[in-house]
């Protein structure tokens, strides 16, 4: 059996501090911990002032990690992103100026606020964390980590992200209202910033190791394999789920067990962060409105109800 302790142990670290910040929402921050964990990206899908930024500077702060902020705006080029060559006159030659991509966790606020064009711009530094401009190819630090936000209720100056975009985000996690007591804690001043990093990047790469060594059974493998179908055959959705999103809910299960001190998946695993993973990846039949990520997220709650589960893990 496995040792699941460096993982735990990090969880545990990570979301202690991190609950001075963010208060009354731990189921939250323990996807964000997984998503982490799994080598993969976050999209937070929420109203303004319900905590999005400050999640995303809690995780930098506590982690102790290089972090910097893109504000996307419809005139933000897409080399304001990754960086651009110069010509040094003084040097007589051109010089490459990185973007904010060159660092360990980027701050994507109101990504749908800018083009297209710019959007396409983070494609290769997600999923193949390396930029490549004019013919020269720069790999990006490890770890490299992207929080985006986007507010899914004004559309006004908006660019919806394309599904290509879409499905390089590991997770799509919606913090919304705190509850009663937990808003009143923070009336009260209990949510406060992180001000030092209780882990390290080297604690990270040891964690996500142990995560990679999570087994997954023949079972299991036959439910995720369940879903994927299940998704592609309903009458409600136009796409379903495609390789690399069954292999997002093997990764972040795997995870999500190690957090909870397992080196194996069961069902609870792949029921507790499967709807996260799958809502941005369906598209639905019918209008925009059946694509809003609400509808969505509860259409996977229910396919996931209808879909077999295995008597054994």
């Amino acid at each position: 059996m496995a040792d699941m302790t460096p993982v735990t142990e990090f969880a545990s670290a990570l979301r202690s501090s991190m609950q001075q910040s963010i208060v009354g929402k731990d189921d939250v921050l323990d996807r964000v911990i997984a998503a982490l964990l799994a080598g993969g990206h976050i999209l937070l899908d929420d109203i303004p002032g319900t905590g999005k930024t400050t999640l995303a500077r809690a995780l930098a702060a506590s982690l102790g990690l290089q972090t910097r902020r893109i504000q996307f705006t419809p005139d933000l080029l897409p080399s304001d992103v990754t960086g651009i060559y110069f010509f040094d006159q003084k040097g007589g030659d051109f010089v490459f100026r990185p973007g904010a991509v060159f660092t360990n966790i980027l701050l994507a606020d109101e990504i749908n606020r800018t083009t297209p064009r710019t959007q396409s711009a983070l494609l290769e530094c997600m999923e193949e964390h390396q930029v490549t401009i004019d013919g020269n190819t720069h790999v990006l630090a490890e770890p490299f980590f992207v929080i985006a936000t986007q507010n899914p209720v004004e559309t006004s100056g908006t660019y919806p992200l394309p599904e290509a975009q879409l499905d390089r985000f590991l997770l799509c996690l919606h913090l919304g209202y705190p509850a009663h007591d937990a808003e009143k804690e923070i009336l009260l001043g209990a949510s406060r910033p992180v001000t030092q990093a209780v882990c390290t990047a080297q604690q990270l790469a040891r964690a996500r190791a142990v995560c990679e060594q999570v087994h997954v059974s023949d079972a299991m493998l036959e439910y995720l394999l369940a879903i994927a179908e299940k998704t592609r055959k309903d009458r409600t959705v136009q796409v379903g789920l495609s390789i690399r999103g069954v292999q997002a809910i093997q990764k972040t299960a795997k995870a999500w067990a190690a957090i909870q001190g397992r080196d194996f998946v069961i069902p609870e695993d792949v029921m507790a962060v499967a709807p996260e993973v799958m809502a941005h990846r369906l598209i639905m039949k019918g209008g925009a409105s059946l694509q809003k990520l609400d509808f969505r997220h509860e259409a996977a709650l229910r396919m996931l109800e209808e879909t077999d589960v295995p008597i054994e893990p």
